[in-house]
């Protein structure tokens, strides 16, 4: 998948994964809405307006109201890729996500996930 398709993904189209995911793992939807609250800065209302707008990623962490300024100590690998060597802002952002949701699964503890 390009960069461009990703960016064009609605969230709503992959966050029920991000959810299944953490539930496979004996994990919970609100854990994974706790994740993405610290992340982006989003109100529970808020990213449940994203997810019924369909907003595509690029729009979603565009429009996110305060990015977490501790998401820069997100280390480690994802897909192959370390995030904090990721030069494209909005692409380390989704993989930013993708390994608080990793981390979640592997069942590290909230307070290590929300540094």
């Amino acid at each position: 998948m390009t960069k461009h398709k990703i960016y064009t993904m609605s969230f709503a189209s992959v966050y029920p994964h991000y959810v299944n995911k953490a539930e496979r793992k004996g994990r919970t939807k609100a854990e994974v809405d706790e994740i993405i609250t610290w992340l982006t800065g989003y109100s529970r209302e808020g990213l449940e307006a994203q997810l019924e707008k369909e907003t595509d990623f690029e729009t979603f962490f565009a429009e996110a109201p305060k990015l977490n300024p501790s998401r820069s100590l997100i280390k480690g690998v994802i897909c192959g890729v370390r995030v904090e060597d990721i030069e494209e802002p909005t692409m380390q952002e989704i993989r930013y996500l993708d390994k608080l949701i990793d981390e979640l699964a592997k069942g590290k503890v909230m307070e290590k996930i929300l540094r």
